[in-house]
């Protein structure tokens, strides 16, 4: 099972997972060529792709999948008031590859069975997802305001995790954002703060030794990928966990295919 970030950001958002010959992204929140290129990298290619599970429909998210939809005909997959929000944006689907799922839901596509489930967010119906093959379970997790008992028991046994760390509260406050966008970040249906991711994974090293964590989808403006690595660092030894050993964090990259796991 791979599981690797093409792009993790407030700029763009994309993941891929694969398992032998099934291959799905969720989200593609970049230009399709940007999502080519970063396949192309990472020795995948887009006509090889089975599905498009979607998020939300911010434009962050769903940037490029209209374009890598009817250019492989590929198959989207996202709740019905997702769909409504989002289909204006993304143009003309075929209206086989329109696939509706519920919020809550399990899809077996291939060799991968998704999961999704409830997050808190300023989005219509926004979701998270749990991908499982053969014992392995990885997890998407973005997004969201504040970390909920759903959101814990549906990632805490999985071998990886793309895990919110959004922002760091100082640079957030004292920032350049009009104090109603930081108000509805810093809300519980915002984005989750490198102090709060921190103490989420606390909790999840709990539930088993070796978890390999992908810190993502910082801020460009209100936060640093050193300072979120660190004080994510800071508060699991803290609490004594050791890098590398009780979870293994990683961090994924703006603009370019990061954290490749091979479970």
């Amino acid at each position: 099972m791979i599981f690797c970030s093409l792009y993790s950001g407030s700029s763009g958002n994309s993941i891929f997972v694969s398992q032998d010959n099934t291959n799905i992204l969720i989200d593609a929140g970049l230009p399709g060529k940007k999502i080519d290129e970063a396949l192309k990298i990472i020795g995948q290619k887009g006509k090889e792709l089975d599905g498009i599970f979607i998020t939300h429909e911010h434009g962050d998210h769903i940037k490029g999948v209209g374009v890598l939809s009817r250019k492989y005909d590929i198959p989207i997959y996202a709740n019905d008031k997702t769909w409504c929000a989002m289909e204006r944006s993304i143009g003309n689907i075929k209206e086989s590859n329109i696939k509706i799922i519920d919020r809550r839901s399990t899809v077996e596509v291939g060799g991968l069975s998704v999961k999704s489930f409830v997050i808190p967010h300023d989005a219509i119906a926004p979701v998270g997802y749990t991908i499982a093959s053969k014992n392995k379970i990885v997890s998407v997790a973005t997004d969201f305001g504040i970390f909920t008992e759903e959101i814990y028991s549906n990632i805490k046994d999985s071998d990886s995790i793309l895990l919110e760390c959004n922002h760091d509260i100082s640079m957030l406050k004292y920032g350049p954002y009009p104090y109603s966008l930081k108000r509805r970040i810093l809300s519980e249906v915002g984005h989750l703060s490198n102090d709060d991711c921190g103490k989420a994974l606390v909790n999840i090293a709990k539930c088993g030794e070796g978890k390999k964590i992908l810190l993502g989808h910082l801020s460009k403006t209100n936060n640093h990928p050193d300072l979120a690595f660190q004080t994510v660092l800071s508060i699991m030894q803290e609490n004594g966990l050791i890098q590398g050993e009780d979870i293994n964090v990683l961090m994924a990259s703006r603009h370019e295919p990061s954290g490749y796991i091979e479970l």
